[in-house]
């Protein structure tokens, strides 16, 4: 193992998390924290690669004043020991710079010694892995200012401004620098105070910070995993290599059959449709999210909806079936997995799916967390022959895939 990997587990160590930019570069879509990156939000999975590796440290998100319902949206996934180990979020400034220090200054405030090991990391790493927390850690304490940095395999050329090259520096002195960037909180929080108070011109990294403070700062051996999504090109490459980690690919199938009775109105997919009746069940009686979950848990092998959700049991009568895919959803996560896609017929002569099919698609979406383009649904009838020709009832039937490490 490398230095501090055999016993670091974040004791008294703090994650301050940079979210309050734009990510203008991104392209449109909000800004790229909160985006999705195969069905979780970006800023969800750099939380929970640094908690994770590091059970006793806390975390400290820096974010944009208008976007508190996207951290708390990005936070909600996490499981309840995770959450319980972020606190309350800081609100950034103009700048990152400015940002970082405000959060270091909600720190200090918070009663955190000088000599908390602080890792300042930018949310859009997400691959950050734990050797390079381990050694972040390691770093924080042991110098009190340091980076992970990866080799330059490129030649460099400083240019002017007329674009001649005017140098060609010896590329083994160089490193890419990366995050999370570890320091002890009275000396990088000493350095961002000195560069507020004079007012000296944005610096690129918190190193460059702690350096001009006159600090001498280290580099570690960083990751070339550890990438920063930028642009949409990185968002792409992202997405291919979180599908490339789960190659085990499998299929399901549910099918369900509800019966009409009384009542003025169905759910379908999670929408309320109008009709002249309604459907008999122990639950709401989606028959629809019924199957898809149905076809989740068989992808799985966890058995059906019913060894989860007993109708015999009171406490599901007229529960809202979303809770069960949510619940199927959850499972395959848990594994390490996702969702990939979901395909779904229902079988009925009326009420006319058509009108409902956009609203229906969106809901499943929403509760699956899947992109819009993942969820296909459709309707047939059955030529009016059998049970659900005579209107005596609706079915479904869904097809799930789903990718596991």
């Amino acid at each position: 193992m490398g230095q501090g990997e055999a016993s670091e587990d974040g004791s008294g160590a703090i994650f301050l998390v940079v979210a309050a930019g734009r990510g203008a570069r991104a392209g449109d879509g909000g800004p790229k924290q909160y985006r999705e990156l195969a069905g979780r939000q970006v800023l969800t999975r750099t939380l929970e690669s640094l908690l994770k590796v590091a059970p006793q440290a806390r975390a400290r998100v820096v974010i944009h004043a208008d976007d508190l319902d996207l951290f708390r949206a990005a936070i909600a996934p996490l499981t309840d020991e995770l959450r319980e180990k972020i606190d309350p979020p800081v609100f950034g400034g103009a700048t990152r710079q400015d940002s970082v220090c405000n959060g270091l200054e909600a720190l200090a405030a918070a009663g955190a010694p000088e000599d908390t090991p602080v890792l300042i990391h930018d949310a859009a790493r997400p691959f950050v892995g734990p050797g390079l927390i381990f050694r972040a850690l390691a770093a924080a304490r042991e110098k009190g200012a340091a980076i992970p940095g990866t080799p330059v395999t490129d030649t460099i050329k400083q240019v002017a401004e007329d674009a001649r090259i005017v140098g060609t520096p010896d590329r083994a002195t160089l490193r890419a620098a990366q995050t999370p960037q570890a320091f002890r909180l009275g000396l990088i929080l000493a350095s961002h105070r000195a560069v507020r108070e004079d007012g000296c011109r944005e610096l690129t990294d918190d190193a460059a910070v702690a350096e001009w403070a006159g600090h001498c700062v280290f580099v570690f051996d960083g990751e070339s995993d550890n990438i920063k999504l930028t642009t949409g090109e990185d968002f792409l490459r992202a997405e291919a290599k979180l599908l490339n980690n789960l190659p085990d690919v499998r299929t399901g199938q549910g099918f369900d059959v509800h019966a009409f009775g009384e009542g003025d109105h169905v759910w379908l997919g999670g929408v309320k449709v109008a009709h002249t009746q309604g459907l008999v069940g122990h639950s709401d009686a989606d028959v629809l999210l019924h199957a898809i979950t149905d076809a989740v848990l068989g992808a799985i092998a966890e058995g059906d909806i019913g060894a989860h959700f007993p109708p015999s049991d009171p406490q599901w009568r007229g529960a809202p079936s979303e809770l069960f895919l949510r619940h199927a959803v959850g499972l395959v996560a848990a594994k390490g997995g996702r969702v990939a896609h979901i395909d779904a017929t229902l079988i009925c002569e009326k009420p006319k799916v058509g009108p409902h099919r956009d609203a229906i698609r969106e809901k499943i979406a929403s509760i699956m967390q899947l992109p819009l383009d993942r969820v296909a649904v459709k309707a047939t009838t059955s030529e009016r022959l059998g049970f659900t020709g005579r209107q005596e009832g609706m079915a479904a039937l869904a097809m799930a895939t789903v990718r596991l490490p």
